[in-house]
């Protein structure tokens, strides 16, 4: 059976990292940009016009950023490079079909295709795309074209409402940006504390690890530390230690954690003592009150 031909057009790292794992899967990819990029083989660059190259594609995946979507959709539609019997789909994971407005009088099927998974090296895209979600949005047959695409790569295909993308990106942001940014914030507390800067960059990443690790039994059974076990004096002293926007930050994800102990089964009192101590600076009418 012919496996469909796709045209990617986007070189950066997640449009490299989906054609080598669509590759590898037997499909026919076509890798387009406006510039050179080096590209990992078996990946070729398709620099020539980008409506030669989508007409002739089953499958046209739009990798490129959010703000450069509708213009390029609209590019597209203009050079004719868009047939009905196509379907279109963007990796945003906020945008929904409707940034492919453009391409609505050509009768392709319209969508997005997100891969909910961080693509730093495209070579190792293929594993790391393996096994993680892809949320899907758009009309039936795009739906239809992601879910077959997340197939091909190993993916688990997840169907999304437009109303909800915003929601479940900010998810995602706070799965995978923040976490990062956390660690940031920790090591920068290590350094406060005296360790060595370069002891400080790796000392939380075994932590965070286990810490992941764990998140397979569930967040609330997956929760450790003072806050899950009721220790107000703990918490006490890392709020004396902080300074006031590292303390505010503290604070709130304290309060995140404190709903999840809570989950898990932590003595209403002790909660009600840990609560006391974090709420200090937050309102009654605050959401993590």
């Amino acid at each position: 059976m012919t496996q469909p031909a796709v045209a990617i057009v986007g070189a950066g790292r997640m449009g490299q990292g989906l054609g080598l794992a669509l590759d590898r899967a037997g499909w026919q990819v076509r890798l387009l940009a406006r510039s050179r990029h080096p590209v990992v083989p078996p990946l070729v660059l398709h620099t020539g016009p980008r409506a030669e190259a989508t007409l002739g594609a089953d499958l046209v995946l739009l990798a490129v950023p959010d703000d450069a979507i509708p213009s390029l959709a609209a590019e597209l539609a203009l050079q004719g490079g868009i047939g009905a019997a196509q379907v279109v789909l963007h990796l945003s994971g906020l945008l929904d079909r409707r940034a492919l407005g453009a391409l609505l009088p050509t009768g392709a099927a319209l969508g997005s295709f997100h891969p909910l998974q961080t693509v730093a090296d495209p070579a190792a895209a293929p594993e790391r795309l393996a096994g993680a979600y892809a949320g899907i949005e758009g009309d039936e047959r795009a739906v239809a074209a992601g879910e077959r695409l997340a197939g091909a790569m190993g993916m688990l295909a997840i169907r999304l409402s437009s109303e909800g993308k915003a929601a479940y990106h900010a998810g995602a942001v706070m799965a995978a940006n923040y976490t990062v940014a956390l660690a940031g914030v920790a090591e920068r507390l290590a350094v406060a504390g005296g360790v060595p800067a370069e002891v400080a960059d790796r000392l939380y990443l075994p932590l965070i690890r286990g810490a992941a690790g764990n998140l397979d039994l569930g967040p609330a059974a997956a929760l450790t530390g003072p806050i899950r076990r009721g220790d107000v004096r703990t918490v006490e002293a890392h709020l004396a230690a902080l300074e006031s926007e590292d303390r505010e930050l503290y604070r709130l994800l304290g309060l995140a954690a404190l709903r999840l102990a809570r989950q898990g089964g932590l003595d209403p009192a002790a909660a009600d003592r840990v609560e006391a101590v974090l709420g200090e600076t937050f309102p009654p009418s605050h959401p993590y009150r």
